[in-house]
Order: structure tokens, then C-alpha cells, then sequence
């Protein structure tokens, strides 16, 4: 029975190992450069998402969902539908906040640590956040898809994420899953869906 029970211990942990593998250099640089052209290749983007928060106390993730808009260079919206009206717009070095009617902004300027956020917010939905002078990066790969996984060099951003992990779409070189750890246990993961690029896009709507 012992037996039996470490064949299966095994045989799990196994494919849990192969389902996420070390990329080779030559694996690196080929995704990269995937990215890297598909992202040059995004003038806008629209597409729903699904938040889940996990707090280590509660039993339950808090699920959230509405939908993201991005026009180049960097200007983002996050609209949250479900289960209260909250949007956030990043544009011209502020963030805008619409809490169901209640407005506030906060100039990106004076906070060093929400401009570094701002950055990698922008970075995460092109897919352009290569950058091992901001990070220490590894890559991963699984079936129908790759992950990078970022930890930040930054004493005082590490305060506030611990890792960034980006899961992308194997075939589109483009990001389907947004995953901040923080410096606790607590985590948000955004699944990206329903993905619309390059449709016509008015500043317009980055307002708050």
C-alpha cells in the first residue's frame, strides 16, 4: 500500500513538473522576440476581465469582473461592473479614480512607488516589461502557454508586490493572465478574455 501511495506521489509530481518547464536560453530569447512584435503591434486594446483577490483569511477569493481599455502610449482604464461600479484611469502622469460617483485623482509625479506600479500595469497589458535592470526574470513553459515570472530589484516596490507573474498565450504572444503577489500570502489574479485589438478607440473615454 506504501508502495502504491509514493508510485502516486510521484506520478503527481510529475505532471505537475511538466506542466511548468524551465525555458532554454534559445526558448527566451525566441519568446521575447514574439512578444516584443506583437506587442509593437498593439495601437489598442479592449477586452473583459475577471478579478479574483485571495486573502489568506478568507475561505472564498473575492471575484470582481468588468472590462480593461488601452490606447498607446499609456493610456488604461479599468472599469469594474460586477459587483460595484469603481473605474481607474492612468493618463497623462495621474490616476483617476471613480469610486461609484465619489472622484479623486492622484498625480503619478509625486509618488515614485505609483509611477513604478503605473509602469508595470501599462507593461503587463502589452506584454512589454522585459526589463532585467527593473526585475530578476525567469521563464517558464507549459502547454498552449508561457509564463514570466517577475521579481522586482526595487527595495521599496518589493514592500508593496513580491512577484508579477504574466501567463501568455502560446499562438498570440499576448497576455491572458495577470497574477500580483503580494508581499504577504494575499494575491490578485486577472484572467483576460474576449480580447478586441486595434478597434477604434476616443481619448474620450479615459475619463473619469
Amino acid at each position: 500500500m506504501k508502495t502504491k501511495i509514493a508510485l502516486l506521489i510521484l506520478f503527481i509530481s510529475g505532471n505537475l513538473f511538466a506542466q511548468e518547464q524551465k525555458m532554454s536560453d534559445a526558448e527566451i530569447a525566441a519568446f521575447k522576440q514574439d512578444v516584443n512584435v506583437s506587442a509593437k503591434k498593439i495601437k489598442t486594446l479592449t477586452t473583459d476581465f475577471v478579478q479574483y483577490k485571495h486573502l489568506d483569511f478568507l475561505s472564498k477569493d473575492i471575484e470582481t469582473s468588468g472590462k480593461m481599455i488601452f490606447k498607446e502610449p499609456n493610456m488604461l482604464q479599468w472599469q469594474y461592473k460586477k459587483p460595484y461600479n469603481y473605474s481607474i484611469v492612468f493618463k497623462n502622469g495621474k490616476i483617476l479614480i471613480n469610486d461609484e460617483g465619489k472622484k479623486s485623482a492622484v498625480d503619478v509625479g509625486n509618488s515614485k512607488i505609483f509611477g513604478r506600479i503605473n509602469k508595470l500595469i501599462v507593461g503587463s497589458v502589452s506584454g512589454n516589461m522585459f526589463d532585467d535592470k527593473e526585475f530578476t526574470i525567469s521563464y517558464f513553459k507549459s502547454k498552449g502557454q508561457n509564463l514570466a515570472k517577475f521579481i522586482p530589484k526595487d527595495a521599496t516596490l518589493k514592500k508593496y508586490i513580491k512577484q508579477i507573474e504574466l501567463t501568455f498565450d502560446k499562438e498570440e504572444a499576448t497576455v491572458v493572465q495577470v497574477k500580483l503577489l503580494e508581499s504577504s500570502e494575499d494575491y490578485t489574479r486577472i484572467v483576460l478574455k474576449n480580447k478586441v485589438i486595434n478597434a477604434k478607440i476616443d481619448d474620450s473615454l479615459f475619463t473619469n
